[in-house]
């Protein structure tokens, strides 16, 4: 799924992206208030982690930008150890949790799991769907007749946005953005290429192609 991060330690960014891209995140990163809320108006975000002191403004105000707009993205905010302050403001504000300056990356993903499942409406770190359970932890599907596929990053993150809203169509274009960060620059036939992998694990009939329109995740048919 695609997030954004709004952080702006040059060194804690880069590590944070390069590490939520290999749990399986598409990762917008930006250092400045002012863009992050922009880009939490204009792009298609599943959730954010927000530090509040950012650059060209404070996180804690585009945080109230955000809820001003009716903008409903999750939010976890990172603070500093110990600023209950901090913390308490951000609740307030509207964020979905928050945690504490320095962290652990697995309380991290923990976190942001949890988020995720929530604004789903789900209580479990797996997606099940007519039979097919998609687990996320260990990045695997398991099909009705117990068949077990592991998947690569970019086949995990392309199957849990169909899963997430089966029945839904998805625009090959809102795949794309689900799956690539604004720095990707991936070839326009990508998106055909893992539907067809994804197809030769799980049958030609669970993923549809409507055409003209997109696709969609199909396996009660």
């Amino acid at each position: 799924m695609r997030l954004l991060l709004a952080e702006d330690d040059a060194l804690l960014g880069e590590s944070l992206c390069s590490q939520l891209q290999r749990a399986g995140y598409a990762v917008d990163w930006t250092d400045r208030a002012d863009q992050a809320l922009i880009l939490g108006r204009q792009e298609d975000y599943r959730l954010a982690i927000l530090d509040l002191g950012l650059k060209e403004g404070s996180g804690l105000d585009t945080l109230k930008g955000w809820r001003a707009e009716q903008i409903k993205l999750p939010v976890l905010i990172l603070t500093a150890r110990g600023d209950w302050q901090d913390k308490v403001n951000g609740l307030k504000s509207g964020a979905d949790d928050y945690l504490a300056k320095p962290f652990q990356m697995e309380e991290l993903l923990a976190r942001l799991e949890a988020l995720s499942r929530r604004s789903e409406g789900r209580l479990l770190s797996k997606l099940v769907v007519e039979g097919y359970e998609l687990d996320e932890e260990r990045q695997q599907i398991i099909t009705p007749q117990q068949d077990t596929h592991h998947l690569t990053g970019t086949e995990f993150r392309l199957l849990r946005c169909l899963m997430s809203r089966p029945q839904r169509i998805f625009p090959k274009e809102a795949l794309m953005e689900q799956l690539y960060s604004l720095d990707d620059n991936p070839s326009e036939n990508i998106i055909e290429a893992y539907i067809l992998r994804l197809r030769r694990m799980l049958g030609k009939e669970v993923i549809l192609t409507l055409r003209g329109q997109g696709y969609r995740f199909n396996a009660s048919n």
